[in-house]
């Protein structure tokens, strides 16, 4: 799990998701993900420091054909080059909120999740739940903790 997001975390995003970053100025990264196959294409951005009420954030953007997602006040990520997969968490109190790419241009969104749906026995929840349990799961980590953007 990484609670930062510098310029080789983002070439490191990129790396997995099979795209070359591009970096217009201003804290913005874009990364344009194709899969021509199931014809299927998103636009990933991640907007660095975001300034609200005087607070920072980090701020991920899903574009893609009639959809469109954010993930305000990102405040960590997890990275799987096995999966081909980014999950960008944030966390807020004991809700928690993931937003996972895929290298083939698929996205999913699990938002204001309670942490009792992650820490329970995913294996006795409806299976619509049990995805989320399991896909959220990665914020059990020991390195998860309380963290914040602050932090």
């Amino acid at each position: 799990m990484i609670h930062t997001f510098s310029s080789e975390h983002i070439a490191a995003i990129g790396k997995i998701l099979g795209v070359v970053p591009k970096n217009p100025g201003d804290g913005l990264y874009r990364m344009e993900l194709e899969n021509r196959e199931e014809k299927r294409k998103l636009a990933l951005e991640i907007q660095l420091d975001v300034k609200v009420d005087g607070s920072r954030m980090h701020m991920i953007s899903v574009y893609a054909a009639n959809t469109f997602l954010q993930l305000h006040n990102c405040t960590a990520f997890a990275a799987s080059e096995i999966l081909h997969q980014v999950t960008f968490f944030g966390k807020d109190g004991k809700r928690i909120s993931g937003l996972i790419i895929e290298k083939e241009a698929g996205c999913s969104l699990y938002a204001n999740v309670s942490e009792a749906i992650i820490k329970g026995d995913f294996t006795r929840l409806p299976e619509d739940l049990m995805m989320c349990g399991i896909a959220l799961s990665l914020t059990e980590s020991p390195d998860f903790g309380d963290f914040t953007y602050e932090d």
